[in-house]
């Protein structure tokens, strides 16, 4: 490049009259700090250059370094060679200090501005909790991370990690300090557009961290905060359009047309939480927005097979289908043994379509198993598994929830936004933290009941469900099913030290290995990129354990 810069130098001192200055003058082709933080129109341009660095689509491959799901494409994420317990340094598992250089950039240039202060201060405070989600998303897989609150120089490269508690600290702390900043909700139009941070977003990310340290009245009284109404779960009242042609009697002993309506409604209801028609519901609290005809998502991609234009990129494991319980009593099923399976589904027995009758509403709208029915994707389809090729399962199943039919139909790119928090979370960790404080009470059961009942499931059977460690399982696999695909599993069977043990070989319906998988402790964190160790002069930033 010396060259180059050298010619266009020549050319330019050349070209301009030799002032004194020259030497003194801005860049003209970039943006500077001396010359951008001037009013909060640059502060609402900086700052919202942020949002486009949420999370994403990309929260479906954590599933897949848990027992929910199996990531069959290696150059994808680095969920395939996390969970066969392969990964090693030069995989980089998610290692970014990008988003919190902009944010530290932010706020020491925001009180530069001019303006009101107030807008300032929120301003100030949506960037803070923007840093603080960066931070807990870092420490979630990595545990120690260098903790750094100012812009870094070029030479400032021997920054040690910081250890996780502290982190933590000051992540809650951050967080606890936007809220009484953020706004509860937003009311549209130029600075106030909707999928901003709120106040719900920082009190509910609080809630949720507090759960994954075990800090459980901490735990209760912040998730208590956002069970005033504010949040609600989304429901539907009735089905419409191509939906009605899809029949379940075929799944579902139905005892009336009553029983069948509140079947299909909770189906219906926990679909279209997911789809573009229902973006910014009354159950989201913090989502990534997507724009129309601007900025697709790829999960139409992503996750349908190749009959439906899809890559199976991610796709579910036996054991995620069994975890859906029975219908009519809410209880676990008990499912085939993998060579029974296997033996039904190579002779066409129909007693292999047994297996996938009387289950949890919950279960249709997210798993595609051979012959669910989905008309408003495709008049007349049923799901069946197409073995072998690229781009179909290797489980043989694939996911339906939050895949968009109505994108799909109409032949566009699914534009609908990835909720990254929402009020059954909420509700879940409430019931968890407040059952780890004092066992089963009705508090406990309200929440779980909500749920259920939105997805069509009876109440929670108070006589069975009687004990701690009876309602830590009802729950543990509540969250299972309700949050799947949303990112939460990871993190869950690390937090509940239950990893060892569910993390096993992922076999098909044909009892095929699809993928061998070997847990090691060292599992527990991802490994720091070894580029990165690199860059450190004096080695102040050390590799975690095992790798």
């Amino acid at each position: 490049m010396k060259p180059t810069y050298y010619f266009l130098l020549v050319s330019t001192l050349v070209l301009t009259s030799c002032k004194d200055d020259f030497l003194e003058r801005l860049p003209q082709n970039q943006v500077s700090d001396a010359t951008f933080w001037k009013t909060t129109d640059d502060l609402y341009l900086a700052l919202n250059a942020f949002y486009p660095l949420l999370e994403n689509q990309s929260i479906i491959y954590q599933e897949s370094v848990s027992d929910n799901a199996y990531s069959q494409y290696p150059w994808e994420s680095f969920a395939t060679l996390a969970s066969a317990g392969d990964i090693t340094a030069a995989t980089n598992a998610g290692w970014s200090y990008f988003y919190i250089r902009r944010a530290n950039n932010f706020l020491e240039h925001a009180d530069q501005a001019t303006g009101t202060q107030s807008l300032k201060d929120r301003y100030k405070a949506e960037a803070r909790f923007l840093r603080a989600y960066n931070y807990y998303l870092m420490v979630k897989l990595f545990g120690d991370v260098p903790l750094v609150t100012k812009t870094l120089q070029v030479d400032e490269v021997d920054v040690p990690r910081t250890p996780r508690a502290d982190v933590i600290t000051f992540i809650l702390n951050e967080l606890n300090e936007a809220s009484a900043v953020l706004p509860a909700k937003y009311t549209g139009g130029k600075t106030n557009e909707v999928g901003r941070a709120t106040k719900g977003a920082a009190i509910g990310l609080r809630a949720r961290i507090l759960l994954d340290e075990s800090r459980w009245q901490e735990a209760v009284t912040e998730s208590a905060k956002l069970m005033d109404g504010t949040y609600k779960l989304f429901t539907v009242s009735t089905e419409t359009g191509s939906d009605l042609l899809d029949n379940y009697a075929n799944w579902v002993n139905f005892t009336d047309a009553a029983d069948e309506k509140k079947f299909r409604l909770g189906l219906r209801s926990y679909q279209k939480l997911f789809e573009s028609a229902n973006k910014g519901n009354s159950e989201v609290i913090l989502d990534r927005q997507y724009i129309n005809t601007v900025q697709p998502n790829t999960l139409n991609t992503l996750l349908p097979a190749a009959d439906l234009g899809g890559w199976s990129s991610v796709t579910p494991t036996q054991e995620l289908v069994n975890a859906y319980n029975d219908y009519r009593t809410g209880e676990p099923i008990t499912p085939l043994s993998a060579a029974q399976r296997a033996t039904y589904y190579d002779t066409n027995n129909p007693a292999f379509a047994n297996e996938y009758k009387n289950r949890d509403p919950r279960f249709y709208a997210t798993i595609l198993f051979n012959g669910n029915p989905w008309n408003t994707l495709q008049t007349g389809y049923a799901f069946k598994w197409v073995q072998g090729g690229s781009n179909n399962s290797q489980t043989g199943y694939n996911f339906r929830k939050m895949v968009d039919p109505d994108a799909y139909k109409a032949n566009v790119a699914n534009y609908s936004n990835i909720i990254l928090l929402r009020y059954a979370e909420i509700l879940l960790i409430n019931a968890e933290a407040r059952n780890e404080v004092s066992g089963p009470s009705e508090d406990v059961f309200r929440s779980l009941d909500a749920i259920r009942a939105r997805a069509g499931m009876p109440p929670v059977d108070r006589t069975k469900y009687n004990t701690q460690a009876l309602v830590r399982e009802l729950i543990r696999n509540e969250r299972r099913i309700e949050l799947v695909l949303e990112g939460q599993r990871y993190m869950d069977i690390r937090r509940w030290k239950t990893a060892p043990q569910v993390m096993k070989n992922i076999y098909s319906i044909r009892n095929g290995l699809a993928q061998q998988r070997t847990w090691t402790d060292k599992l527990y964190v991802m490994p720091v990129p070894q580029a990165q160790i690199d860059l450190s002069q004096s080695k102040a930033l050390q590799q975690n354990s095992g790798y």
